[in-house]
């Protein structure tokens, strides 16, 4: 994938395959430490311990439409060439955490993307799920929540398409206050 906004909504789908009700997706930039942090956290079916050891594996799936499962290898791959790492912790009926870290300087570290693009495709594609996406660079931070959106929105759907373009003209313009993206 040639952005890591890519690996979240990849990884971000895999909690919706798992009937998660809550994805949380966090995003760490500290300069001074040179460390770019992704975590995605949900509440979904889990992954038992015997298929978590082996969900790295490219050519192991849960899936039975396809005989392989990249997303999780892909983004392994690239936290690992960039000085970083992948962990996964995971309970079978309490959900899922996903931490990849990255030297943030690295020169083959993947750039971010359009992550406002991506929560925007997950929340108003998943209107009846709850996502919060916080995203810290240095000291700045922002966050994104639809349970606080649903209440200023008084009844009107996620999905509206009036709707998403307002989110992610939002969303977008509080990574640029906090100098995402700049």
């Amino acid at each position: 994938m040639k952005d890591l906004a890519l690996h979240i909504l990849d990884i971000a789908q895999n909690s919706i395959r798992a009937k998660a009700t809550l994805v949380e997706i966090s995003i760490v930039e500290d300069i001074l430490l040179d460390l770019l942090s992704i975590t995605i956290k949900d509440n979904g079916s889990g992954i038992s311990s015997e298929s978590l050891e082996h969900v790295t594996d490219p050519f192991y799936t849960s899936r039975t439409t396809r005989k392989v499962g990249l997303g999780l290898s892909l983004l392994k791959q690239n936290a690992e060439r960039c000085e970083g790492s992948l962990t996964i912790n995971s309970a079978v009926n309490v959900g899922t955490d996903v931490v990849a870290t990255f030297k943030h300087s690295h020169i083959d570290r993947p750039v971010l993307g359009d992550i406002a693009g991506v929560v925007v495709i997950l929340v108003t594609s998943n209107p009846d799920m709850d996502f919060v996406y916080s995203h810290r660079y240095n000291q700045q931070s922002y966050v994104f929540s639809t349970i606080e959106v649903r209440e200023v929105l008084e009844g009107v759907p996620l999905s509206d398409l009036s709707v998403s373009r307002f989110l992610k003209e939002m969303i977008k313009e509080n990574l640029e206050a906090i100098k995402i993206g700049v």
